[in-house]
């Protein structure tokens, strides 16, 4: 049978129906946006302290040191979990006695914070965490809730809007429904199509492959396939770990929370701007090794800044989330390239599976935070440098033909070297081979 591309050709690159298609699934991802970084403040987690009842029997002197101070970020604080055991302040404010000057408070027992915690209201009015003790009735984080998820009822409709894929279509002998598709995308961009798309006999030829029905494990049916699966799942994995864990933490940045979530925001259109360029004019794995250098590197550079230079932290995490955002965006075209169409939407949904696995770890790389606050950016950066380095073992797709089947696939690069090299002794063994270059 004829090559995909070239049957479909007269279609053109980027016509009306490629570009209608392309923006419809664009947009489908907008409420994925709204809702995927919506626990930046919906679980957000204000400064806190101890509750002191309002009934406890303290002078204000007492009452005002009733919170330890703990030494966070190089500032003593009150702290978040403990207090002075109650029982004692009060029988020390009923014998007159003053903290400071008749005791000191470093001797005195404390205690966990048994009657709940009071939140600082300067940054978040309520949020999951805040009105845990309260009651559900609170509409605040509700109702941003369901402002953010409501636009996701729009993209319902899509199901019926957006065809199918041709070419998957055909991949499983569907030929009247990808040629319908097909001849309705050459009425919207306008260009005439011929009078036969698939040719009986071609049909009858691709028969035995379009019988083929894939599953999970032909993503591991050889060792090649299965290499390239391996390093994608862990490319994935450990890509949405940076992205997420980066776009979650935004709240710890030194500024206003949502300043630092709008600059979040903002930085991911260059870098969806040079992904596009990157892949139009540079070869796959060294663009995104590249990227992830960039991203990685600048991340880990954040623990040799200055505590005094806040902005130029801030600086280094954006230009972080700009390399690690290119890289995302990045991947979904590599890994397209590099299956074949029969397991392409499986390979792509298996990774997909992977990145999901990622963003639910992320927020546990933030929270590591309480014990360093450089430990996450050094785990985040370590891991997008070494899968910057993993990169680079993949197969180069750029200017290559999606594969068609598995045979097409192309070979990761050690296993490309040691066919080489194989070939060669074989030829020296045996001077009647002829020796092709892969």
């Amino acid at each position: 049978m004829r090559d995909y591309e070239a049957a479909t050709a007269f279609l053109g690159e980027w016509g009306r129906f490629q570009r209608l298609v392309f923006f419809l699934l664009s947009a489908s991802t907008i409420p994925n946006g709204f809702n995927g970084m919506s626990a930046v403040f919906l679980a957000g987690t204000p400064e806190h302290r101890c509750v002191v009842p309002s009934g406890a029997n303290l002078s204000a002197e007492w009452l005002n040191a009733s919170i330890p101070l703990e030494l966070r970020g190089g500032q003593a604080v009150p702290s978040r979990c403990r207090r002075y055991r109650l029982a004692a302040l009060t029988n020390l404010s009923a014998l007159g006695l003053r903290p400071g000057s008749d005791v000191e408070l470093e001797s005195l027992e404390q205690e966990p914070c048994r009657d709940g915690w009071e939140y600082s209201r300067d940054v978040y009015r309520s949020t999951i965490v805040t009105e845990e003790q309260k009651s559900w009735a609170n509409q605040d984080w509700q109702m941003l809730l369901l402002a953010l998820t409501i636009p996701g009822l729009f993209c319902i409709p899509l199901w019926w809007i957006i065809p199918e894929s041709p070419r998957w279509l055909i991949s499983q002998g569907r030929y009247k429904e990808a040629e319908v598709i097909i001849r309705k995308a050459a009425k919207i961009n306008g260009v005439p199509a011929p009078e036969v798309l698939f040719d009986t006999a071609e049909m009858q030829d691709w028969k035995p492959q379009q019988q083929q029905k894939a599953i999970l494990l032909d993503l591991f049916r050889t060792r090649n396939i299965a290499t390239i699966t391996i390093m994608s799942l862990l490319l994935w994995f450990f890509t949405s770990v940076g992205y997420f864990g980066l776009s979650l933490s935004t709240p710890n940045w030194h500024g206003n929370a949502y300043i630092n979530c709008f600059l979040s925001a903002v930085i991911e259109v260059p870098a969806y701007v040079i992904a596009w360029l990157l892949l139009r004019c540079l070869p796959r794995r060294y663009s995104l090794a590249g990227i992830f250098f960039l991203g990685g590197g600048v991340v880990l550079f954040i623990q040799l800044v200055p505590a005094d230079f806040n902005v130029l932290s801030v600086g280094l995490v954006m230009l972080g989330k700009f390399g690690i955002t290119a890289a995302f965006s990045m991947l979904y075209v590599y890994n397209v390239e590099l299956y074949p169409t029969l397991v392409r939407n499986m390979a792509v949904g298996a990774t997909s599976t992977a990145s999901r696995l990622g963003s639910i770890i992320a927020p546990y790389f933030v929270y590591l935070d309480a014990y360093d606050k450089y430990l996450p950016y050094i785990l985040m950066g370590s891991l997008t440098v070494l899968i910057g380095i993993l990169t680079l073992f993949l197969p180069e797709s750029y200017g290559n033909s999606l594969p068609e089947s598995f045979e097409q696939m192309l070979k990761v690069k050690c296993f490309r070297n040691r066919q080489q090299t194989t070939g060669i002794r074989n030829a020296k063994e045996s001077p009647k081979v002829l020796v092709t270059p892969l």
